[in-house]
């Protein structure tokens, strides 16, 4: 099993129909309060605070139904104040897809991209409007 497969699980989103997301009114699935929003033809995913392997599961949940649902997915981590390697792996597991634009990452999450280089295989972009333009 990939390293990625083995930090992060799989989670799922209901089949068919409006997307759970759109129905919450831009928050994540069961109150996760990840803060979503469509925008020209990308789904943008706002995610606040620390995300650790703890607290990380609603923001999974988000990327896992975005990157399946929607062309273009937008990651603005201009709020997320602290990130560890679960963090990144998520970015990795989206960024496989083909589908993923990291926006505005905060200092913490530039420099754990940098550290571990992958800033240079990422699709990072300065705005929300330059990612889904």
């Amino acid at each position: 099993m990939p390293w990625d497969e083995a930090a992060v699980p799989t989670l799922t989103s209901p089949a068919g129909g409006t997307p759970l997301l759109e129905r919450t009114g831009g928050h994540g699935p069961h109150g996760s309060g990840v803060p979503q929003y469509g925008r020209r033809g990308a789904w943008v995913i706002a995610p606040r605070g620390a995300y650790d392997m703890d607290s990380v599961a609603p923001l999974a949940q988000a990327l896992d139904s975005a990157v399946r649902e929607h062309p273009v997915v937008v990651l603005d981590a201009s709020g997320v104040t602290f990130a560890d390697s679960t963090f990144l792996t998520l970015l990795i597991r989206a960024h496989r897809s083909g589908r993923l634009r990291l926006v505005a990452p905060s200092p913490q999450v530039r420099q754990i991209c940098e550290i571990t280089g992958v800033d240079g295989c990422l699709d990072i972009r300065d705005t929300v409007d330059g990612a889904v333009a």
